[in-house]
Order: structure tokens, then sequence, then C-alpha cells
């Protein structure tokens, strides 16, 4: 079931691979991803020590949970990886031009993950060639409809 989707992302990057992985939550924060109160939208992935952190994605708080102290919605949150997927994702996120952002967010067999991926930035005419792209698919499948009535 998926809990949040990062369509900017798809739009503003080039997915080159895609990788899965655990995420470290609290209790009420994962009764919060459940209701689809997640945002990813300007998330990323940074490495601090020996972690890998998804930051700046929103979490919003739990109603039912009452009023939480110092809840910071947009915290980094732990992600969880093998050590040579860190070291590795760390070495593509250094080179030049690639960046590592989420995809979604989904539960599986009740587990909250996260698709991350490595991506590179699209230039503005690119994204203007998937546009056209997305048009051509769009008039395509109209035609199509058309014709088969």
């Amino acid at each position: 079931m998926i809990l949040a989707e990062n369509k900017k992302a798809l739009f503003d990057y080039e997915i080159l691979e895609k990788m899965e992985a655990g995420l470290v939550l609290s209790g009420q924060e994962v009764k919060s991803a459940k209701n689809k109160t997640i945002s990813l939208k300007g998330a990323f992935v940074t490495f601090h020590g020996n972690d890998a952190l998804l930051t700046n994605a929103h979490f919003s708080a739990y109603p039912q949970a009452g009023p939480i102290p110092q809840y910071d919605p947009t915290r980094s949150r732990r992600l969880l990886l093998h050590k040579k997927q860190i070291a590795y994702l760390r070495g593509k996120s250094q080179e030049k031009g690639l960046t590592i952002v989420p995809l979604m967010v989904y539960i599986k067999n009740h587990l909250v993950k996260v698709e991350i991926a490595v991506a590179r930035g699209r230039h503005k005419y690119d994204k203007r060639e998937v546009l056209k792209e997305r048009d051509l698919k769009k008039e395509l499948s109209r035609a199509q409809k058309q014709k088969n009535f």
C-alpha cells in the first residue's frame, strides 16, 4: 500500500537506480504515516557517520496522540540499509551531478519502507521533452479509445 509518492522527483530528476530501505519511526509517526499524512516534497538522503538519513520529509503529528512536546515533523529519520549499501550510496552522492532522493513511502509486510533512487538532475530543456512525450502518449491513448468506440 503506497502511503506517499514524490512525483516532483520523477519530473525533476532522471532516475538511474532504485533501492528499498527501512525507515526508523516512532509509534505515533507510524500511525500518522498509515493515515497518509506524509510529504516527500523536497526530501533527500544525507549521510552522517555510518548512517543514512532521510532529511526534510514531513510526517504530520498524529492527532489522536495528543500534544507531543517538541515534536519536529521534518526531523531527519534513519534509513535501515546494509553497510555496503550505505557505502555505495555515499560514493554515488559524492559523484558530480548525482543525488539520492526518496521516491515513495509504502507498507510491506506491516513495515514502513521507503524507495530511494540515485538520480541525476534534469535541465530545463530535458523537462520540456518529458512534457512533450507525456502529451503525445495522452493523445495516442485518447485516439485509440475513440477508435475502439
